[in-house]
């Protein structure tokens, strides 16, 4: 196993391709997988989806009366984002596959995909031998305006268990999960998730479980975990974002709020 780009008692992070550090990971080892990979999305097209992630992705803010506003501030791209529709069917199996062997039995598994990608998310959540149990939405309530087309203010997160959902929680989540994203000024990722959207998806599981993100990001999903009171193992293959997500972590692990936004969280060297 590589050596943990940080790791404390609750929380480790893998600077790390994610296929890679998946297949050492023991089986049946976490309680659930919750994770936004990079969609492969972003255009029509095969040449739109080859752009660069920070021309395609690009964040839209809100004006104080609900009308959307253009980014004004680039982030780090990342990679992965290029794959032709086969391709991504291909690669998804192949890493919720190893998803599904990490799982507990009974285990929850949760993707964020686009509507482009919906499909096909659902094909490889159950050519990896996961049962696919329903598609929730999360509504952003701002989005891309584009004249004479429906706005773009959702996206989807594909629900499954590994088999039988033994052990469900007294809980009855709405299937339409309504959070805005990030503002731009605490923004630290180009496509970043809201904390309380990934806080939604965890009452689904039980208390003080293992949640893995094999896409880590800025560690949204790691945060929501800590906070929740549950043990997180991410990878990330940025070394940028892996920075980022070493702070976050440690913020939250040393008992602050994490309010986003690089400046306010980077403990520097001496952390």
């Amino acid at each position: 196993m590589t050596t943990p780009y940080y790791e404390d008692e609750r929380a480790t992070l893998h600077n790390a391709e994610a296929l890679a550090t998946l297949r050492e990971l023991p089986t049946a080892s976490v309680d659930a997988v919750i994770t936004d990979p990079p969609y492969s999305s972003g255009g029509a097209m095969r040449g739109d989806r080859q752009q660069p992630a920070e021309k395609k992705y690009r964040g839209w803010s809100q004006n104080s009366d609900g009308s959307s506003k253009a980014p004004t501030s680039t982030y780090a791209g990342f990679t992965g984002d290029t794959r032709d529709q086969r391709g991504y069917l291909v690669w998804s199996s192949i890493w919720m596959t190893e998803c599904q062997r990490i799982l507990k039995p009974g285990g929850t598994f949760a993707v964020f995909t686009d509507w482009r990608q919906l499909p096909t998310t659902t094909d490889a959540v159950q050519a990896a031998g996961l049962v696919w149990r329903a598609v929730a939405v999360w509504d952003k309530g701002i989005g891309r305006p584009v004249k004479g087309r429906f706005r773009n203010h959702v996206e989807y997160v594909v629900w499954a268990t590994n088999g039988p959902h033994s052990s469900p929680q007294d809980v009855y989540p709405s299937t339409v999960l309504r959070h805005t994203p990030p503002t731009s000024s605490r923004r630290v990722h180009l496509t970043e998730k809201p904390v309380g959207v990934i806080s939604d998806l965890l009452t689904l599981i039980p208390a003080g479980s293992v949640v893995l993100d094999p896409f880590a990001g800025s560690a949204t999903t790691g945060v929501a975990a800590l906070e929740a009171g549950h043990r997180f193992i991410g990878v990330e293959m940025s070394e940028h974002y892996a920075e980022v997500s070493a702070n976050r972590l440690r913020t939250v692990t040393q008992g602050c709020r994490d309010d986003g936004g690089q400046d306010a969280i980077d403990f520097g060297e001496s952390a």
